[in-house]
């Protein structure tokens, strides 16, 4: 979170994984799959939420494009049901159903790019564990990373618009 925190006017998240296996995510998602009620004070993301508030507070841009594959796993659906509390924190996430473009269009790495000047993908081991990051200043880098990010947030939907359904390519 240190490295999102640096972002002075933006911090763009692509995600392009339909599961991750995020250790303090595991109760909630499978309290989610089991049909089971959220505890009386809901999913704990009061640190992510406190973060986008934050950073939004102070000015900079939140943003993330999803690119998920429909039907969505049972990790994008939960994620799909907890969403709406970052929106409401001012963050813009915005979803693109896999099918909907080409594979050479969506890049194989999650990756932050931070106020257009550096790029951090997020790395994982084999069993999708959050593994560190690696960040680069590389203008050629950056340069795709943005590129991929304009043409890619064009052409995704709105949380708000996603969640409710009224785009018919979503499920």
């Amino acid at each position: 979170m240190d490295l999102i925190l640096s972002a002075r006017v933006s911090a763009f998240h692509m995600e392009v994984r339909d599961t991750y296996a995020e250790p303090e995510e595991s109760e909630p998602l499978r309290r989610f799959i089991n049909g089971e009620p959220e505890p009386s004070d809901g999913y704990d993301k009061d640190d992510w939420i406190d973060l986008v508030e934050k950073m939004t507070g102070r000015g900079v841009t939140m943003s993330r494009v999803r690119v998920v594959t429909v039907p969505h796993s049972d990790y994008q659906r939960w994620l799909l049901s907890v969403a709406g509390s970052s929106v409401a924190a001012g963050e813009d996430i915005r979803y693109l159903p896999r099918h909907l473009v080409g594979p050479e269009d969506v890049p194989s790495d999650d990756w932050w790019l931070l106020d257009g000047q550096q790029v951090a993908f997020n790395l994982v081991d084999r069993d999708g564990r959050p593994a560190g990051a690696a960040v680069t200043t590389d203008p050629e880098i950056i340069g795709y990373c943005e590129r991929v990010k304009d043409r890619l947030w064009q052409l995704a939907t709105r949380y708000r618009e996603y969640a409710s359904g009224s785009t018919a390519e979503n499920r």
